[in-house]
């Protein structure tokens, strides 16, 4: 993403703007009032869904940080200006809708269910961008490396905890907030990574 300051504050305000969707949808839902219009997962979740939610997130943000450091790639990471990490945090909103809220086959059977889960994440990973380079004034460049094939390994491991805590049994209400909360956490871990690091601009 862009990381000038428009682009970022257009994208918390869309982040805001979905929140809020969701937000009325819950209060719908949790009054009794059934709208077939509702956006996906705007459900209630119990507190330690959420915590669940959070703590995979951190695991698998702890595995990425430690893999980094195992495979001698930490260095390589991109650097963030320290305001992006407020667009980072709105995609804990936005992507969530896109992928665990549309982006799935429900109501076809388990076996679609998992593999549109499986096929999804794997589209989750890669657009992410990490094989390749098209930076402003610079011709595109494939970036096969160790750090490519390990960040978007880990992109699509978050992808699938994701989707399995808004399908998995311990979610009878699919809700998405859990997904929301840990996609967020998880976005803050790396800021925090990152600025430990040395790789924040400020």
């Amino acid at each position: 993403m862009n990381e000038s300051p428009f682009m970022v504050l257009m994208y918390v305000g869309i982040a805001a703007y979905v929140g809020h969707m969701y937000w009325g949808d819950l209060q719908a839902s949790k009054s009794g009032a059934s709208d077939p219009k509702a956006m996906p997962g705007a459900t209630a979740a119990s507190w330690g869904l959420y915590a669940i939610g959070i703590i995979g997130a951190l695991v698998i943000l702890a595995a990425e940080t430690g893999g980094e450091l195992a495979l001698g790639i930490a260095a390589e990471q991109s650097e963030m200006v320290w305001f992006f990490v407020f667009a980072s945090l709105g995609a804990g909103v936005v992507e969530e809708v896109v992928f665990r809220g549309f982006l799935v086959v429900e109501y076809k059977g388990r076996a679609a269910l998992i593999a549109s889960c499986v096929g999804f994440s794997l589209l989750f990973a890669l657009i992410h961008g990490h094989f390749w380079s098209n930076e402003a004034g610079q011709a595109f460049e494939w970036t096969l490396t160790t750090k490519a094939f390990f960040t978007t390994g880990i992109l699509f491991a978050n992808s699938l905890w994701f989707y399995a805590l808004r399908f998995a049994p311990w979610n009878p209400n699919r809700s998405l907030f859990p997904c929301m909360l840990a996609h967020a956490a998880s976005n803050f871990g790396v800021f925090a990574v990152k600025w430990a690091q040395g790789f924040i601009i400020f």
